[in-house]
């Protein structure tokens, strides 16, 4: 028999074995003295979760909360309106990853900078640019990266690899963030414009593609400080299922610990090469603003000095703008962002706010809480 895609995740999305899953959680969560709140930090995980109505398998005291993990849904509209402006200008392409050319910054969109002449390409890989860069020679290639732990990896092979064969043309402006630092101030912080997160976060699933890279230890530090149990788990309903069977078990026995449900690809450490990659490449912004969240320190990468003259945020700074912008004021993606409200709490939900006309970010994005229950909202009790 030959190995087929499908074989790799049929038995990840068995019927069967998501009951059984769910039925092992209800028996669990008989012993929970409260109800537990699981914030999943990646909207993959929220996708799974609505597509395959995992909601509705899990009893009362298992309540979810639709974290931050889309690195499109946080990038701020200051970040896209640098796009905007450098799209636009003299033989300059653009190149970035799908989800974001349709994101709506205050002065438009990608899509629209496309419409109205500029060169704007999406790529799947960002290996593609080097690609366009070498094939356009007398223009200058704008790699507008984004993407967490993930994606970072790509873009310092990127830039490394345009390095050794003498590409000049390749500049980057780079939107890679961190989910540690995001989660520590979903915890414990304040933004200077909100008094407090009030989170209600009692335990996270930890998105497992970060941690493939990044290693299951970067969480450490949820259990043992903060007394949050983290399971770093896969994203196919039977991952997600039994993480949360892993994190209820954890509370009905007293404990607080990190654990890795995708034992599959996951390790403690994670790929080092990947990460000695990055740390050539890469070093800590001293503040990165996430769309809802604010300011946070430490939680995006920079480019090394030494690579300063391949920074498009450097070259083009004199046109650049750096004033803060506010969001829309209906949208609530905000809330919805650090768990405090759900999607159709929103009053534009489906109404004036859609995947067609987005309003905020969690709605353009296919990795949005907003466009995952717009998409499986009927699944919905």
């Amino acid at each position: 028999m030959n190995l087929t895609l499908k074989n790799l995740y049929d038995d990840f999305r068995d019927p069967k074995t998501i009951r059984a899953l769910a039925e092992l959680i209800h028996q669990e969560s008989e012993g929970l003295e409260r109800p537990v709140n699981i914030m999943e930090v990646c909207g993959g995980h929220t996708h799974t979760i609505m597509k395959y109505g995992l909601k509705q398998l899990l009893p009362e005291k298992i309540r979810f909360i639709h974290g931050p993990g889309c690195p499109v849904c946080i990038m701020p509209k200051e970040r896209i309106d640098h796009a905007y402006i450098l799209a636009r200008q003299p033989d300059v392409i653009l190149v970035t990853l799908g989800d974001m050319i349709k994101v709506p910054g205050s002065r438009g969109s990608l899509q629209q900078a496309r419409s109205e002449g500029a060169d704007v390409r999406f790529v799947y890989s960002p290996l593609d640019a080097l690609k366009i860069a070498r094939e356009n020679p007398g223009k200058s290639v704008i790699f507008f990266a984004i993407g967490f732990e993930t994606t970072t990896p790509m873009t310092a092979a990127l830039i490394r690899r345009a390095e050794d064969l003498g590409v000049k043309n390749l500049l980057y402006h780079i939107n890679h963030v961190t989910v540690p630092e995001v989660m520590r101030e979903l915890i414990d912080s304040r933004d200077e414009h909100i008094d407090s997160y009030n989170n209600r976060i009692d335990a996270f699933i930890g998105p497992s593609h970060v941690s493939v890279i990044a290693g299951a230890k970067i969480y450490r530090e949820f259990p043992e400080r903060y007394g949050r149990p983290v399971v770093v788990s896969g994203f196919e309903p039977v991952d997600v299922m039994e993480g949360v069977l892993m994190l209820v078990r954890q509370f009905t026995q007293g404990r607080r610990e990190l654990e890795i449900q995708y034992k599959r690809s996951v390790t403690m450490e994670g790929n080092l090469a990947a990460q000695r990659q990055i740390d050539e490449v890469f070093e800590k912004r001293g503040l990165f603003k996430w769309r809802g969240l604010g300011n946070i320190p430490h939680s995006a990468l920079k480019l090394l000095e030494a690579y300063a003259h391949l920074d498009a945020e450097k070259v083009y700074a004199e046109i650049l703008p750096v004033e803060e912008i506010e969001d829309h004021k209906l949208c609530i993606c905000g809330d919805i962002l650090r768990g405090m409200a759900e999607p159709t709490e929103c009053q534009v939900f489906g109404t004036a706010c859609t995947p067609s006309k987005p309003l905020g970010s969690c709605m353009v994005s296919s990795e949005g809480a907003c466009a995952a229950y717009y998409k499986y909202g009927d699944l919905l009790k």
